[in-house]
């Protein structure tokens, strides 16, 4: 641990010159804002950094010990939208060849300088093994209180990926993008050493999405390409679903991509829940920004409608979600948006379907929501709630982070941390399923 504690300070030192140097014009090839993100499968992992100048060809060295081993990329330069048309060179580098479940040292660069050094430890193969996530969305650069905490458990090696469920920064493109560059920085302590996988938020959208899509690199495990509005990877025996609500939102920029989207979705989740995926990994997961249901007073009740309408349900022009996933037999929906913690009963069209009074996560009849928004950044805490409703089950008005463990095929739990309460565990449940199958067939099987 001695060698990984002067890696962890030389990291924090010279993050902060860099920083500074950057905003002086001194430095601008040097490597910053440093993060990981899972490959296509468990044998890599990309690593994802900026320049502010171009830095020549992008290079990781990395090994189990020592810097042995070297895999080269691409860069692409990225001008924001803003009126300074800031210009930065975004470098994505995929290691591949990786041996599962091993811890290895790295650090990124060029021929022109190099980042500190930083470790991480590969997912395991296969689909028999217990996965431990972060997952929490609405996290800002100012009262971002889960910061400190999650930095120290990604670092410690308590959680095998994180996901960010959508805003960021408030926002990415601010002052020309500077607010972005400051918000990348403060997460490279977490995200340099764990997997951090993303969904867009609303706060993303300035010139079309434009900074979230160019940030950071999420690839599709299908396709092996960068897809950052929607993609799907799998984590031990959990398939993950991640997609845009934000389409549905933002149709000045066209509504081709949601059509689009949601095919992709469907022909994923045909994939996903063919018999011999499914029993490899049986658990589905969904992640999305902008939650189905949702119980804000006004003016932001229209928005909550407006989910129902366009989202939730669909229309004529809008495809909506809901009945695919329970076509499906989707497991867990996860949202953000509401900056609180909000768990609900097992709900399909409004209604609850528990599988028993006493045990209502055990073999439910629809999928379970879960809202994660309480991360922390300048908005605050939601408070403009109505009355709980019948389908709310667990409302918690505190900043904190959510942890999912996937322990086996049949049971999954779920915890809430207080970040105002020392980080504890202030709601838990865990979700039992002995099978899978579509929601329509169990209720036919059970008729």
């Amino acid at each position: 641990m001695y060698f990984v504690s002067l890696f962890v300070l030389f990291a924090t030192i010279n993050g902060l010159v860099l920083a500074s140097f950057e905003q002086d014009g001194v430095v601008s090839q040097q490597p910053e804002q440093v993060h990981l993100s899972l490959g296509s499968n468990p044998s890599e992992m990309v690593a994802t950094w900026t320049t502010f100048n171009s830095a020549g060809q992008p290079i990781v060295e990395y090994g189990i010990k020592k810097l042995d081993k070297t895999a080269k990329g691409q860069s692409t330069e990225f001008v924001d939208g803003g009126s300074e048309a800031r210009s930065m060179f975004i470098h994505r580098v995929t290691m591949k060849n990786l041996v599962p479940g091993q811890t290895y040292i790295y650090h990124v660069g060029s021929e022109f300088g190099w980042s500190p050094i930083f470790w991480f430890t590969t997912i395991k193969n296969g689909s028999d093994w217990s996965p431990r996530l972060a997952i929490f969305g609405d996290l800002g650069n100012d009262n971002a209180k889960t910061l400190p905490r999650l930095q120290e458990d990604a670092q410690s090696g308590q959680f095998d990926a994180i996901i960010h469920v959508g805003d960021f920064a408030y926002n990415l493109d601010t002052d020309n993008a500077r607010v972005g560059d400051q918000f990348m920085r403060q997460i490279e302590p977490i995200a340099a050493y764990v997997p951090y996988m993303t969904a867009v938020g609303n706060h993303e959208q300035a010139y079309n999405f434009s900074n979230y899509v160019n940030r950071f690199s999420m690839v599709d495990s299908k396709t092996g390409e960068i897809n950052n509005h929607f993609y799907s990877y799998d984590v031990g025996p959990v398939h993950f679903i991640t997609f845009s609500t934000e389409f549905y939102f933002f149709t000045n920029y066209g509504r081709s991509q949601l059509h689009t989207q949601f095919e992709w979705i469907k022909n994923d989740l045909i994939e996903a829940t063919k018999p011999e995926n499914r029993a490899l990994r049986p658990w589905i997961v969904t992640i999305g920004h902008r939650a189905m249901y949702c119980n804000l007073h006004f003016p932001n009740y229209t928005e909550c409608l407006n989910r129902q309408t366009n989202f939730r349900k669909g229309d004529s022009e809008f495809p909506g979600l809901e009945d695919l996933f329970y076509q499906y037999g989707v497991d867990l929906e996860i949202w953000a948006h509401e900056h609180l913690y909000e768990r609900l009963w097992p709900i399909y069209d409004e209604q609850v379907y528990n599988g028993s009074l006493s045990e209502p996560y055990t073999n439910p009849g629809a999928p379970v929501h879960i809202t994660t928004g309480s991360a922390g950044c300048y908005e605050g805490i939601e408070y403009n709630v109505m009355e709980q409703a019948e389908w709310s089950a667990k409302r918690i008005y505190d900043y904190g982070f959510s942890i999912v463990t996937i322990h086996n095929s049949t049971h999954l739990s779920f915890e809430q941390l207080s970040a105002e309460k020392g980080h504890k565990v202030v709601d838990k449940f865990t979700l039992i399923k002995d099978n899978h199958d579509s929601y329509e067939t169990r209720k036919l099987t059970s008729s």
